[in-house]
């Protein structure tokens, strides 16, 4: 440590403290002798004076009286009083020959001065005597005292010296004794810096004896680094001298250990002229290892203050005065040389938290009790901090109330907590997602410490509620729950690794979980288990999912199997290309369609076909090149022995991990049956067509009555509006107005019979299908003008039930006409043998169920025979004796072409039910 100069004002000598103690009892001394010398003086004088005062009157007295006796002149008794009032001085005061001088001129008046024996004095002579008496004896009194005195200081001088020469030498001898046995090392050293004396204890205290030091240089009991110092601080003392000096500094011994001292000096000139320094040394050594282990102390609590982020702070509530420690000064943010108040926490402290600060500081000091409390502080750069503030409250020793405490920023702590919070609630939601649980066994007390909401929520209780390990337990069954005890053993045995195993849970409802568990167990000081820690993870839905996985796998195991036949037995060909399209692999069953694999590998497929079709073949073409996928491509090649075939294709490029182009592979069918059959379909359709146009024109034959009827009846109309209208201009004048209703009339029956011979012309007529958005019911009212006379003809009463604004159905308005009439005309002919009761003819239209478009002719006819409920829409079967058995049939047929359904039922009242239904078309169904 650097030596410090201590303040020579504020730090007396040793010396100087010992002069002033002797000097001080010295003083003491003499004062309590002089003390006692004047009250024994004053007692000693009163008492002596009335002493001196008989006794001298006593004498006077005797002389006198004796000297009248004698007859003595004046002179002569003056004289002898003279001589005693002197004898009596050498005895007493002066005050005692004043008085007694008196008493002498006053006998000696008295007694010798004529007149005798009276106080009077007429003879001025005698008067002189007495005067010149009283004025020689005050003088002699005086001169005599004056002597007395002079004997008696010279007494008290004598008597002084000796008491101070026997003070000096006690004096003398009690600061030989401090000196020597002082706990304080004194140094005398003159000016050039050799010891001139040293105490006992301090050559001691250094390792040395007297007789080692004087003589000797005063620097040989410092280190060498420190001599130009001691030789600096002897020189300030010799220029200064009488001033005291304070200074510390390290000394060594003769072991080389080392001591502080803290040295006391002052110069002074010797009674020889010799400068000379008292030096006092006392050993500090203690005190520095305890500063020094302070200021550790300091820097170490700092430290861990600054570690801790916790400061320390003060507060005297009567002086306001308040102590912060640097960490206090960061945590708040603040310079540490801005003097720490109560308004800077409260104006550091976050605005919503002022309010409770505040409260806790009041209520503190007016309790006069302990706080602790949590608050944030809002910095200035927006950041917001929390602190932790635990204060004690103490009574110091001037009895006023102090706070003493530490503040903590726990922020960290705060953050660490909310994310805590956040990874928990994190935990828990991923438990509840992920269906697993935690938990922690006690394996001394066989009882859980600790189990997780989804722990109770997989055992099937609420989480909040109490729950028992025996009820957890009795959830799992007994050969489980036995599995689990083994597990719980093994684990304890093994002490070590993780252990892994199944169970099930069943739940009150009757339902089943399978539970796997991961177990790890915990050792505690002594290696042995204490605890078992492990997760439960609800696998009913992987377990119920690998169930279905191993079935689906058999599923596909059999699935390739079926389409590996399939692929083998189909009739499809598999087929691949390369980069350049030349076919690369070709099925082996392409031999059965009259085609060879050897023969089309390495070919192209423009190459094998040969329809002459550019266009398609160009557009082909374009696909490939542009790599995209192609589908139902159909062409035309030749087999083996040189018939046509006809391939339909489709395919997709593949391409490598890099994207490369490596080609095509796709399938392709053999359509040579298909279109050959769909030939044969287009001819039986155009016959069945042909077909149909017969019997449309053979049923208009049979309606040639009726359709003549609907003809006549508007034809009639025109006629007798014609013979009108010529009525009404013959007139004269003639009637423009009845002509023109007339011929308006006309106008609309023409129509009217233009119309039906249009409907008989398109049955009779041999068109292509036609499809068209139709109305159901328009389509029956249109029906039913045809059919009008055979109704009438066979007393057959027709009743109409259509449902109104049904959606429109997408169809051919001849066909489906040619259905309804045969329908209708089927039943008239049903009901001609019936005689008992009425003939009854309804047709009802609607929508079923499933929005369909329905129609239903209903007779009261004879009815269809269970065996032949199925048989009538088999082409030439019939019942009646001159029909060819084709109506129904194509009836049938013309239905289904229209995607519908053609049925019939027996009516329980007798008859039949034909029924059609038909789908609705595509946008009014949507």
């Amino acid at each position: 440590m650097p030596t410090r100069w201590l303040d020579p004002d504020q730090s007396p000598t040793t010396f100087e403290r010992i002069a002033d103690f002797l000097r001080k009892c010295s003083n003491l001394e003499r004062v309590g002798r002089n003390g006692l010398s004047m009250q024994q003086n004053q007692t000693m004088g009163v008492r002596g004076l009335a002493a001196q005062l008989v006794l001298g009157g006593l004498a006077l007295a005797l002389v006198i009286l004796t000297l009248a006796r004698l007859h003595a002149d004046l002179a002569t008794a003056a004289f002898a009083c003279l001589i005693v009032l002197l004898l009596l001085s050498l005895m007493g005061s002066f005050v005692a020959t004043v008085l007694l001088s008196l008493l002498a001129v006053a006998g000696l008046d008295y007694f010798f001065a004529p007149p005798v024996f009276h106080v009077a004095v007429d003879n001025p002579h005698h008067l002189f005597v007495l005067a010149a008496f009283f004025l020689t004896a005050l003088v002699a009194a005086r001169l005599i005292g004056h002597v007395r005195r002079e004997r008696e200081i010279a007494r008290a001088a004598e008597a002084d010296f000796k008491r101070r020469y026997i003070a000096l030498q006690e004096s003398d001898q009690q600061w030989r004794a401090v000196f020597e046995h002082n706990p304080v090392m004194y140094f005398m050293v003159d000016a050039e810096g050799l010891v001139l004396n040293v105490n006992t204890f301090g050559a001691t205290q250094l390792g040395y004896t007297v007789q080692d030091l004087v003589g000797q240089s005063v620097l040989r009991v410092f280190l060498p680094g420190e001599h130009d110092l001691v030789r600096k601080c002897l020189a300030v003392c010799l220029e200064s001298l009488g001033q005291s000096h304070t200074w510390e500094i390290q000394k060594i011994r003769p072991d080389g250990s080392l001591l502080w001292v803290r040295e006391n000096a002052k110069a002074m000139r010797r009674s020889d002229g010799r400068l000379v320094v008292l030096i006092a040394c006392e050993d500090i050594t203690e005190r520095k290892a305890t500063e020094g282990a302070l200021q550790r102390s300091e820097v170490l609590l700092a430290q861990a203050q600054e570690l801790s982020r916790t400061g320390s702070f003060g507060w005297n509530i009567a002086t306001g005065e308040i102590y912060w420690s640097r960490e206090t000064f960061r945590i708040f943010a603040y310079d540490p040389a801005t003097p720490p108040s109560t308004k800077l926490v409260v104006e550091r402290t976050h605005p919503e938290d002022r309010a409770d600060v505040r409260a806790v500081i009041v209520r503190a000091t007016r309790e006069h009790s302990d706080f602790e409390h949590e608050y944030r502080l809002l910095l200035p750069d927006g950041k917001v901090k929390h602190v932790h503030a635990l204060a004690r409250a103490a009574i110091n020793g001037a009895g006023h109330l102090e706070f003493v405490g530490a503040v903590t920023d726990i922020t960290v702590a705060k953050e660490a907590e909310q994310k805590l919070r956040r990874s928990e609630a994190y935990l828990a939601e991923a438990q509840r997602l992920s269906h697993t649980s935690s938990w922690a066994w006690d394996v001394r007390r066989r009882d859980f410490i600790y189990r997780s909401a989804e722990f109770f929520r997989l055992f099937g209780f609420d989480p909040d509620e109490n729950v028992p390990a025996q009820a957890i337990q009795d959830r799992i069954p007994p050969e489980d729950l036995e599995l689990q005890t083994e597990v719980i053993r093994r684990a304890v045995k093994q002490k070590d690794g993780e252990i892994e195993f199944d169970f099930r849970i069943a739940l009150p409802d009757g339902s089943v979980k399978r539970v796997h568990s991961l177990t790890h167990p915990v050792l505690d000081s002594d290696g042995e288990v204490c605890e078992l820690i492990g997760t439960h993870m609800d696998v009913t839905e992987q377990y119920v999912a690998r169930e279905k996985l191993e079935q689906t796998l058999v599923a596909l195991r059999e699935s390739e199997q079926r389409f590996r036949d399939y692929a083998e037995t189909a009739s499809d060909w598999l087929w691949e290309t390369g980069p350049d399209h030349r076919v690369t692999q070709l099925s082996e069953h392409t031999r059965n369609s009259g085609v060879l694999a050897a023969s089309v590998l390495g070919r192209m497929r423009w190459e094998l076909a040969t329809d002459a079709e550019a266009e398609k073949w160009r557009e082909h073409r374009a696909t490939l090149d542009a790599h995209l996928p192609f589908r139902d491509l159909v062409y035309r090649t030749q087999s083996s022995v040189g018939a046509p075939i006809y391939v339909r294709t489709s395919g997709k490029p593949f391409f490598d991990a890099t994207g490369k182009f490596l080609g095509y592979r796709g399938v392709s069918t053999d359509l040579t049956a298909v279109i050959r059959a769909d030939q044969a379909e287009q001819a039986l359709r155009k016959a069945q067509a042909e077909l149909a146009h017969v019997t449309r024109v053979t049923t208009l034959g049979e309606l040639t009555a009726s359709i003549a009827h609907e003809i006549n009846q508007p034809l009639a109309a025109v006629i007798a509006n014609a013979e009108a209208c010529l009525g009404w201009l013959g007139r004269s004048p003639p009637n423009l107005a009845a002509a023109r209703r007339s011929v308006e009339w006309i106008v609309d029956d023409a129509n009217r019979a233009s119309e039906v011979i249009r409907r008989v012309r398109a049955l009779a007529s041999k068109t292509d299908t036609e499809k068209a958005l139709l109305d159901i019911n328009a389509l029956v009212r249109e029906a039913m003008a045809l059919v009008q006379r055979e109704l009438a003809k066979n007393e057959v009463s027709l009743r109409m039930e259509l449902a109104p604004r049904l959606p429109s159905i997408y169809g051919d308005r001849v066909q489906l006409q040619q259905v309804i009439i045969n329908l209708v005309m089927n039943g008239i002919e049903a009901m001609q043998s019936v005689k008992e009761r009425p003939r009854r003819l309804a047709i009802r239209s609607g929508q079923d169920d499933l929005g369909r478009v329905y129609l239903r002719v209903a007779d009261t006819g004879t009815g269809i025979c269970e065996a032949d409920a199925e048989r009538i829409f088999t082409p030439f079967f019939t019942t009646k004796s001159s029909g060819l058995g084709m109506g129904l049939a194509i009836c049938r047929s013309i239905v289904e072409a229209h995607a519908g359904r053609l049925s019939v039922v027996r009516n329980e009242e007798g008859g039949a039910t034909f029924q059609f239904v038909l789908p609705l078309h595509q946008e009014d169904a949507a």
